[in-house]
C-alpha cells in the first residue's frame, strides 16, 4: 500500500508539473478582461469536471467578487438539474450545454470549458457554438486533449490520462484562477 501511494503522489506531482505558468496566466488575463468590460463567464463539464465547474463558479462568483468589490458574473451551467434534465429529453444529453448558451450568452462573453478526455460531445457542441457566435472559449483537457482541444481559442492540457489526476490539475488551475484575483495578484 505505501508503493501504490508513493507512487500515485509521484504522478499526481507530475502531472501539477504539467501545467503551463504562462497559460494560467493567460487564463487570468482573459478573466481580468471579462471582469473589466462586464462580460459573462460560463463554466461547465461532466461528472467529476462538472463538479469543478460548479466549485470554480462558487470560488469566483463570491470568493474573488468579495476580495475586488467587484462582481464577476460567472454561472456553471451544469448546476440547474431541472433544465439539464428537460434539455436532455426534449433535444438530447448533446445539447444540455449549448441551449443554455443560446439563452444567455452574447458575443465578447467567456465560455470555460472542463474535460479529461476533450471529447464530450456536450461540451464540444458547445465551445463550437461559443466560438462561432463570437464567445471567447477557453478549455482545460487532459493528454489526449481531444476535439475539444482543436476548436477552442486557449487550451491548457494535462500530461496524464488518468481522470482523477487530471480532474486534481484542473480543480489546481480553477484555484489559481480565482486566487490570483483573492489574494491581490491580478489587478482590476
Amino acid at each position: 500500500m505505501n508503493d501504490w501511494i508513493t507512487n500515485y503522489l509521484r504522478a499526481q506531482k507530475a502531472a501539477l508539473d504539467s501545467i503551463s505558468v504562462p497559460a494560467v496566466a493567460r487564463l487570468i488575463e482573459t478573466l481580468r478582461r471579462a471582469l473589466l468590460e462586464d462580460r459573462q463567464i460560463f463554466v461547465f463539464g461532466n461528472g467529476g469536471s462538472a463538479a469543478n465547474a460548479s466549485h470554480f463558479a462558487t470560488d469566483l462568483g463570491k470568493g474573488a467578487s468579495d476580495k475586488l468589490g467587484r462582481r464577476f458574473r460567472v454561472l456553471s451551467l451544469n448546476d440547474n438539474v431541472s433544465w439539464l434534465t428537460a434539455l436532455a429529453n426534449d433535444y438530447a444529453y448533446e445539447d444540455v450545454f449549448v441551449r443554455q448558451l443560446q439563452n444567455y450568452a452574447r458575443p465578447g462573453d467567456v465560455v470555460l470549458a472542463l474535460s479529461v478526455s476533450g471529447n464530450s460531445p456536450n461540451v464540444v457542441k458547445a465551445v463550437e457554438w461559443a466560438k462561432q457566435n463570437g464567445l471567447t472559449t477557453l478549455a482545460l483537457v487532459g493528454a489526449k486533449r481531444g476535439a475539444l482541444a482543436e476548436v477552442a481559442d486557449e487550451v491548457l492540457a494535462i500530461d496524464s490520462g488518468h481522470y482523477g489526476r487530471v480532474e486534481d490539475a484542473h480543480m489546481g488551475i480553477c484555484h489559481m484562477l480565482c486566487y490570483a484575483f483573492m489574494e491581490g495578484e491580478a489587478t482590476v
